[in-house]
C-alpha cells in the first residue's frame, strides 16, 4: 500500500520531469530548497516553472545555499524576485564576516503540501542526460500522502522527525547532524545479513568505522560504493586512507568511476533504506540536511537494485590495492590525514559559532 506513495527516482534523469510537472500542476504553494541551482540549462526549465507557477498565483518560495550557488545566486534571485517569487540565500558569503559559516545542504522540493522530492540531488546539468552523456549517480525519493502536510507545517521549526507509516523524515535544524548520524548506527547496528551503502563524500568519524567493522564481524556483508573520482579536490584521498582499516575489518569496497557518485544512501537486509542529502563527514554534522528512512521491502529492493548495478561497474578495491611504495602511501595518508583533520576541525569551529549564536 506505502509502495504506491514512495517512488525512487535514480538521478536527475528520473527525478527532473517529475519534479517540473509536479511545479506546473501547483495550485496553492511551492516551497524549492537546494544547495546548488545553476541558472542555464535545466536551471532555466525550473525558472521558467517556477514563474508561471507564480504567474498564476502559487504562492512561491525559494531558498538557495549563498556557497553551493556562489556565483549564481544574485542573478538568480534577482530574475525570481522580479516573478513575484520569493527568495532567500542562506547565508550569503558575507555573512561569513557575522560568524555565520554553516550552510543549508538540503535538496527538498514540496508541492501544495501533497508531493516532496528530497534526496542528493541539485539542481543543474551535471546531474542530468545531456547529449548522451549520463549525469552523476544519484538518488531521490518522490513522497506523496499525510506526510507532506507534516513536512509542509515543520519546515523552519528546526530539528524534526515526521513519521507516517513506513517512512520517516529527519530535518537537521540547528543543532546539526547528530541525530541523522544516529539513524544510520542504529541501522547498521540492527544488521543482520547485508548493508550496501552508496556514498559520495565518505569520511566517518572513528566510532561509524568500529560500526561497519563490527556488522562485518558478526557476519554481515557490508559493501560500500564509493566515488573513485570526486568533484571536491583532495576528498578521495581522505577516503582511501580509510581502506586498509575498512578491507582488513571484512568490509567490501568499489569505487565507482564511470560519472561522478553524488548519492547519500544505505540499504539494511534489503528492508531498510536510507536516502537524502545527508554525507557521512563531519560538515554534514552542522549543515541543514535531511534523511529519509524507508522500511518497504519493495521500495529497499530497487534501493539494492540500483547500488548492485553500480558495483556491478564499479572497480572493486582489494587489500593488495593499498600496498603502494612507501614514498606513496605517506603521501596519500598525509593528504588525506590533513584533509580529514581540517574538515573536522571546520565542522567543530561551525559548530562551536553555532551554539554561541543559540546561547
Amino acid at each position: 500500500m506505502f509502495s504506491r506513495s514512495i517512488t525512487l527516482l535514480d538521478g536527475g534523469a528520473e527525478a527532473y520531469p517529475r519534479m517540473l510537472a509536479a511545479i506546473d500542476s501547483a495550485s496553492r504553494h511551492v516551497h524549492l530548497e537546494v544547495y546548488a541551482f545553476e541558472r542555464e540549462g535545466v536551471g532555466s526549465r525550473f525558472i521558467s516553472a517556477l514563474t508561471r507557477a507564480a504567474a498564476r498565483g502559487v504562492e512561491v518560495k525559494v531558498i538557495v545555499d549563498g556557497w553551493g550557488s556562489i556565483g549564481e545566486s544574485r542573478a538568480l534571485a534577482s530574475t525570481l524576485r522580479a516573478a513575484g517569487i520569493r527568495v532567500r540565500i542562506h547565508n550569503p558569503l558575507t555573512s561569513v564576516f557575522l560568524g555565520r559559516f554553516w550552510r543549508n545542504h538540503r535538496k527538498l522540493l514540496l508541492v501544495d503540501d501533497s508531493v516532496a522530492f528530497l534526496g542528493g540531488i541539485n539542481i543543474g546539468d551535471h546531474y542530468a542526460t545531456v547529449e548522451g552523456r549520463p549525469g552523476w549517480a544519484d538518488l531521490a525519493l518522490e513522497l506523496r500522502g499525510e506526510l507532506c502536510a507534516q513536512l509542509g507545517a515543520r519546515l523552519t521549526a528546526g530539528a524534526s522527525m515526521l513519521v507516517a507509516g513506513p517512512v520517516r523524515i529527519l530535518l537537521s535544524g540547528f543543532g546539526g547532524g547528530r541525530r541523522l548520524r544516529k539513524r544510520y548506527l542504529a541501522a547498521l547496528k540492527q544488521a543482520k545479513h547485508e548493508v550496501v551503502l552508496a556514498h559520495a563524500y565518505f569520511l566517518p568519524d572513528v566510532g561509524f568505522v568500529h560500526a561497519l567493522k563490527r556488522a562485518a564481524r558478526r557476519g554481515v556483508q557490508v559493501h560500500l560504493l564509493l566515488a573513485g573520482r570526486s568533484d571536491v579536490p583532495f576528498a578521495r584521498a581522505a577516503t582511501m586512507r580509510l581502506y586498509r582499516t575498512l578491507l582488513r575489518g571484512g568490509v567490501h569496497i568499489h569505487e565507482w568511476t564511470a560519472t561522478t557518485l553524488h548519492a547519500k544512501a544505505a540499504v539494511v537486509d534489503g528492508e531498510r533504506l536510507l536516502v537524502g542529502s545527508f554525507n557521512l563527514d563531519p560538515l554534514s554534522l552542522v549543515n541543514l540536511e535531511t534523511l529519509v528512512e524507508v522500511e518497504d521491502a519493495d521500495v529497499a529492493a530497487q534501493a539494492t537494485h540500483w547500488v548492485r548495478r553500480h558495483m556491478s561497474g564499479a572497480r572493486p578495491v582489494l587489500l593488495e590495492d593499498c600496498a603502494r611504495s612507501g614514498l606513496q602511501r605517506w603521501l596519500l595518508d598525509v593528504v588525506g590525514l590533513a584533509v580529514a583533520r581540517l574538515s573536522e576541525r571546520i565542522a567543530t569551529f561551525i559548530g562551536s559559532r553555532r551554539m554561541r549564536r543559540r546561547g
